[in-house]
């Protein structure tokens, strides 16, 4: 990342460095992004009667009930279950996207969410997968 800080701090003397430098960068997003894709992660209500799992980018995959569940459960409580189970599993999957992302930039604090540039566009892409 040295074109990049060295950009950072008004040195930009060496342009194709920088842009060859993004464009490492770029490619190791979209190969984390696959790897994110392909796992597979799970989350549970707090009875563990639910149980959702998501992509790793946190697109629903399935949702299993438990027979106790329908039997033990009004209408509410199961849909409650659920959306439980749903968001135990895309916070999950937000994480692995955070590990993904810490890998790239070589173990440095990820900066402030309001000061990433690309916290705009991962929020939208995890609403795209919601709505999928």
């Amino acid at each position: 990342m040295k074109h990049t800080d060295a950009f950072s701090a008004g040195n930009g003397e060496d342009l194709p460095g920088l842009f060859r430098e993004v464009e490492r960068l770029a490619d190791a997003f979209a190969g984390g992004m696959r790897e994110a894709e392909e796992r597979r992660v799970t989350g549970a209500d707090g009875t563990g009667r639910v149980v959702a799992t998501v992509s790793g980018t946190a697109q629903l995959l399935d949702v299993r009930i438990d027979h106790r569940a329908m039997r033990d459960l009004d209408h509410v409580e199961l849909s409650q279950a659920v959306l439980d189970a749903v968001r135990a599993a895309r916070e999950a999957a937000a994480e692995g996207l955070t590990e993904i992302l810490g890998s790239m930039n070589g173990g440095r604090p990820q900066p402030d969410p309001e000061d990433n540039p690309l916290t705009g566009y991962l929020d939208a892409m995890l609403r795209e997968a919601e709505h999928g």
